[in-house]
C-alpha cells in the first residue's frame, strides 16, 4: 500500500527532475497531487494516467507542427 502513496522526493526520483521542480508543478496543481499534513502525496496510479495524457498531448502537438 505504501508503494501506491509517493512522496515529493520519490516523485522527483520517478520522473527524474529535481524535488524543487515537483513541489512547483504541485503548488500550481499541474500534477495530481493532495496534502496529508501539510505534506504533498502522490498517487502512483494517477501519476501514471498524467504521464499517459502528457505523452498524448506532444505526440499531438508534435503532428500538428
Amino acid at each position: 500500500m505504501t508503494e501506491d502513496i509517493l512522496t515529493i522526493r520519490d516523485v522527483a526520483e520517478y520522473l527524474k527532475v529535481t524535488e524543487k521542480t515537483v513541489y512547483g508543478l504541485a503548488q500550481k496543481r499541474k500534477i495530481p497531487c493532495f496534502k496529508v499534513g501539510g505534506q504533498w502525496r502522490f498517487k502512483r496510479e494517477d501519476l501514471e494516467a498524467w504521464i499517459a495524457t502528457q505523452s498524448a498531448k506532444g505526440m499531438e502537438d508534435k503532428k500538428n507542427a
